[in-house]
């Protein structure tokens, strides 16, 4: 990587993948982002986003790099997104893209070239996963988390194939001293109330 950094926004797509803003060594939030192709083993500076920020979240819909969320510049929080069009290389600021989060990036999942978000009550208004309208720039509700996966810590959200998974720790594994080992996995499988596809959960 040309420029160090942590709590940056990333995701990839087949040989590439992009990392972008997060803090430099003196804590400073960075506007920078790099792209990384693992076929020439070669990383390579983006122009400069728009506005810097970091606790960011990053993902790939339609062949675009989003980066979504995350804290600005004097702990302000960013509810835009901004798009990076690989063909012209340049970067494209979305107002109201994301809903205001505390501490936290935001977790997201594409499955089908669609953004899916799991809010959690700690963070967010509610327990729920949410689907996000490209041409409207809009949330809708898909389904809720019950309370007992409403968890900030602890909780993985991740596209698998055609599927969303939702992973949670059990309560009694949330004290870092005692997740030692491999934990066995029990599944059940939750039914999405807009599509046909299913989620699953999966207490470690």
């Amino acid at each position: 990587m040309n420029e160090p950094r942590s709590s940056f926004g990333s995701a990839s797509l087949g040989e590439i993948a992009i990392v972008a803003r997060g803090f430099e060594r003196e804590h400073k939030i960075l506007s920078s982002a790099e792209i990384y192709n693992s076929d020439t083993g070669t990383w390579e500076s983006l122009p400069r986003m728009h506005r810097p920020r970091t606790m960011c979240s990053g993902v790939f819909m339609d062949g675009n790099f989003y980066v979504v969320g995350g804290i600005g510049v004097g702990h302000t929080v960013l509810t835009c997104g901004e798009m990076y069009d690989l063909g012209t290389r340049t970067w494209h600021v979305i107002p109201n893209m994301s809903p205001p989060q505390l501490h936290a990036a935001p977790m997201f999942a594409v499955v089908k070239n669609e953004i899916y978000a799991a809010f959690y009550a700690a963070f967010y208004s509610g327990n729920e996963v949410m689907k996000y309208g490209k041409g409207m720039n809009l949330w809708s509700k898909v389904r809720s988390l019950s309370e007992r996966l409403a968890r900030p810590w602890g909780m993985a959200f991740s596209a698998y194939g055609d599927q969303l998974i939702v992973i949670v720790c059990k309560p009694s594994l949330m004290n870092a001293s005692q997740m030692k080992g491999p934990y066995s996995g029990t599944y059940w499988p939750l039914t999405m109330n807009q599509e046909s596809r299913t989620s699953k959960i999966c207490l470690l």
